[in-house]
C-alpha cells in the first residue's frame, strides 16, 4: 500500500518561491532574514502542511520549541488538578486561542503549568531555568504574587497578561480598564440612569481596582459623588449574591455596572428573581464581551476586552524576548470599546 509522502523543506521552498536555505533560516528563528520573507515562508508552511523537525531544530537553536502558559494562583489546586472553576470561565479559552494563533504558525508548542504555592513557584522557575520551556506567558491571579519578580530575577523570558501588581521589570500586555469602566458609566448616564451601583471584582486585583477607580471617577465628574459597590470574585454565583445585597440596600437603583460578564449573568438572575425588568427598570452593563454576554437574556451590553488580540501580542512579545533577551521592557495597552446590546 502506498503511503502519502510527508512535505519537506524543498516543498515549502518551492511554494514560497525562495531557497531551501531561506526556509531553514526562517523556521530555525535565525534573525538575518527579511521580515517580509517570514510571512511568505510561514504561509507556505501552512499551505504545504510541513511540520518542522523539533528535535533537529532544538539541536541547532538550543531551544525546546515550547513556551509555558503559567496560571499563578493564591491556592493549591491539588484537589482540583483541572482547576475547573478557572476553565469554566470563557476568559481562559480566549487567551489560549489568541496564543495559539501566533505560536502554531511558528511551530511552537504551548504547555500549561498551574502553580498555587510558593514551593510550586520555586520549582517552576527552576524548571524553566533548566530549559523545560523557552519562556513563560503568565496569568497572575493573586494580588501579591512573587512569581513575576522570581521570573525576572531568574532571567526567564516572560510576559504577563495584565499589568503587574507591583513594579517589576517584565513585559506585559493589558487593557485600559479604567477607560472601559468610564465608558460604562457614560453609557448608563446617557440612558438617563441616576441611581447607579457597581458589582466589582476582588479589590486587590489590579484590573478590578482599575475598573472601580475609572467608574467612580467618571461618575464623580458628572456630579455623582457616591457609588454603592458590592464585591464579587468574577464568578456567576458571586455576581448573583452581590446583586441581591446591592438591591436590598439600594432598592431605588436604576443602573448597575458589573465588572465581568459572568458576574453580570448572575446579576441578571437576581434581578429576575426580584421582579426587576432589564433594561426597563434597571439597566445592566457588563465587561469582557465574552460568549456569556451573547448568551445572556437579555443580551448583555458590555465593554469589549480584546483578549484574543492581547494574548496574540503577548505571544509575539515573548518570542521577541526569547530572541533578544537584552531588549527593553515593553508594555502594550489596548483600548476598550462599548458593545451595545439589549440590557442597557
Amino acid at each position: 500500500m502506498r503511503t502519502e509522502r510527508l512535505p519537506t523543506l524543498e516543498d515549502v521552498a518551492r511554494v514560497a518561491g525562495v531557497s531551501r536555505a531561506t526556509v531553514s533560516r526562517v523556521i530555525n528563528g535565525i534573525r538575518n532574514v527579511d521580515p517580509q520573507l517570514h510571512e511568505v515562508v510561514w504561509d507556505a508552511v501552512g499551505r504545504t502542511g510541513y511540520v518542522p523537525n523539533r528535535l533537529a531544530r532544538s539541536l541547532v537553536t538550543r531551544r525546546t520549541g515550547t513556551v509555558a502558559l503559567v496560571v499563578s494562583d493564591s491556592e493549591s489546586h491539588d484537589d482540583d488538578p483541572f482547576m475547573s472553576r478557572f476553565f469554566a470561565d470563557p476568559y481562559f479559552g480566549r487567551v489560549v486561542g489568541g496564543l495559539m494563533s501566533v505560536l502554531r504558525r511558528q511551530g511552537v508548542q504551548l504547555a500549561l503549568q498551574i502553580v498555587g504555592t510558593d514551593d510550586g513557584r520555586k520549582r517552576l522557575v527552576g524548571d524553566l531555568r533548566n530549559g523545560q520551556a523557552d519562556g513563560a506567558i503568565v496569568l497572575s491571579l493573586p494580588a501579591v504574587d512573587p512569581l513575576p519578580r522570581m521570573l525576572t530575577e531568574g532571567d526567564v523570558p516572560a510576559v504577563l497578561i495584565g499589568r503587574p501588581a507591583e513594579p517589576v521589570p517584565i513585559d506585559y500586555v493589558d487593557l485600559a480598564n479604567d477607560t472601559g469602566a468610564a465608558l460604562a458609566a457614560e453609557h448608563l448616564l446617557t440612558r438617563g440612569c441616576q441611581r447607579i451601583g457597581m458589582i466589582s471584582g476582588p479589590a486587590d486585583v489590579p484590573a478590578s481596582s482599575d475598573r472601580v477607580a475609572g467608574f467612580r471617577r467618571a461618575l464623580a465628574r458628572r456630579g455623582h459623588g457616591w457609588v454603592p459597590i458590592e464585591t464579587g470574585n468574577f464568578t456567576r454565583d458571586s455576581g448573583e449574591a452581590a446583586m441581591r445585597t446591592l438591591l436590598a440596600a439600594n432598592p431605588e437603583l436604576d443602573g448597575v455596572f458589573v465588572a465581568n460578564d459572568l458576574m453580570a449573568l448572575g446579576a441578571l438572575a437576581a434581578l429576575r428573581e426580584a421582579g426587576r425588568r432589564v433594561p426597563d427598570d434597571l439597566a445592566v452593563v457588563g465587561f469582557d464581551d465574552s460568549s456569556a454576554a451573547v448568551a445572556a437574556s437579555p443580551a448583555l451590553t458590555t465593554i469589549r476586552h480584546p483578549l484574543e488580540d492581547m494574548a496574540a501580542e503577548a505571544a509575539r512579545l515573548l518570542l521577541a524576548r526569547i530572541e533578544d533577551p537584552a531588549m527593553r521592557v515593553s508594555s502594550v495597552i489596548y483600548e476598550p470599546v462599548l458593545v451595545e446590546r439589549e440590557s442597557a
